[in-house]
């Protein structure tokens, strides 16, 4: 009678003990099935938080670090101004534009594109603008005839002539006895109305006397 009370006494001690193993194995797997869903809904936040940082007006010296905060791909450079070569060495260069734009999401995938500028150098208006003014040549103007400077002489009045008196009349009349002594005297040849002249002086006629 007592073997068989306790033969009872263990077996229900063996019931007891597989209940509880059995209790703390489910309660173990459940355990672990409700930190299985824990872990995957924090590891989805952690990647929806992951934005792109703003990083234009920064060195790409720091903005590259930044950058690797979110993203293992390798950021693409360019520069700026299409007219401007890009340095082999520009981490000293500034950020103008990027993408993707700040906040927006991003993976460890995601490409990043940075377009800098020279230090000291206004960012354009848009990527890829030209820094220096297109030199067009300048429309050929026509030619302007070519103005000769005439000097403009101020006039002046003619001077007044002077009146040709007669030489004044002695007041004893000239008389040559003949042409000998009108050319002695220094008057030949004598003209008609001067003094001295005498048609008798004047051969042949033509208003001087003693012309020969």
């Amino acid at each position: 009678m007592a073997g068989v009370i306790g033969a009872v006494v263990l077996l229900g001690a063996g019931c007891e003990d597989t209940g509880a193993t059995k209790a703390g194995s489910a309660k173990g797997k459940g355990s672990g099935a409700s930190a299985s869903p824990s872990t995957g809904a924090s590891a989805s936040e952690s990647a929806a938080q992951a934005v792109m940082p703003k990083v234009v007006g920064e060195r790409l010296l720091d903005a590259t670090v930044l950058v690797k905060k979110v993203t293992s791909a390798p950021a693409e450079l360019a520069s700026a101004y299409r007219d401007v070569t890009l340095p082999a060495d520009p981490t000293a260069w500034t950020v103008c534009f990027q993408t993707p734009a700040a906040d927006s999401p991003v993976t460890p995938a995601t490409a990043v594109e940075l377009s800098l500028v020279a230090p000291g150098t206004d960012c354009p208006e848009r990527a890829g603008a030209a820094r220096q003014a297109s030199k067009a040549p300048a429309p050929a103007a026509s030619p302007t005839p070519a103005r000769t400077a005439v000097p403009v002489s101020t006039p002046v009045p003619p001077k007044p002539k002077k009146p040709q008196t007669p030489p004044p009349a002695d007041d004893e009349p000239v008389f040559f006895q003949n042409c000998d002594a009108a050319k002695a005297a220094g008057k030949a040849p004598v003209r008609r109305g001067q003094p001295g002249y005498r048609d008798a002086l004047d051969r042949d006629k033509d208003g001087i006397a003693c012309d020969k």
